[in-house]
């Protein structure tokens, strides 16, 4: 069989095509073009800074870390094992002001 310079080459089976972005990921490109999202960002540290949820986060690092031997615990470990503790104490006035301003913004974005 002959080839043709005219024919464009056949895509690969195992090669995906290019998918339209997800609407969250359509948000987040958005939030970061227009600063919001560092804005969100430093509210968020702020907010966690003045109801003690980082002083927390800190004393369970502290306590692991105690307990482990300091030279035994890695940051992965941290992580692991303060994660879903620090998600889980959030304050919910901080999470429905920061989703208050997401939702401002999407309104005023007109996404």
């Amino acid at each position: 069989m002959r080839s043709s310079i005219n024919r464009p080459p056949t895509p690969d089976a195992n090669e995906e095509p290019e998918k339209e972005p997800t609407l969250q990921e359509i948000i987040n490109i958005k939030l970061i073009e227009s600063g919001e999202k560092e804005k969100l960002m430093e509210l968020l540290r702020e907010r966690l800074i003045e109801c003690g949820w980082r002083d927390e986060m800190k004393a369970i690092c502290r306590a692991y870390a105690r307990k482990k031997g300091r030279n035994n615990v890695t940051v992965d470990d941290l992580v692991h094992v303060v994660t879903p503790k620090g998600r889980a104490s959030v304050p919910d006035s901080v999470k429905a002001e920061l989703l208050q301003r997401i939702r401002s913004f999407l309104t005023s974005a007109a996404i």
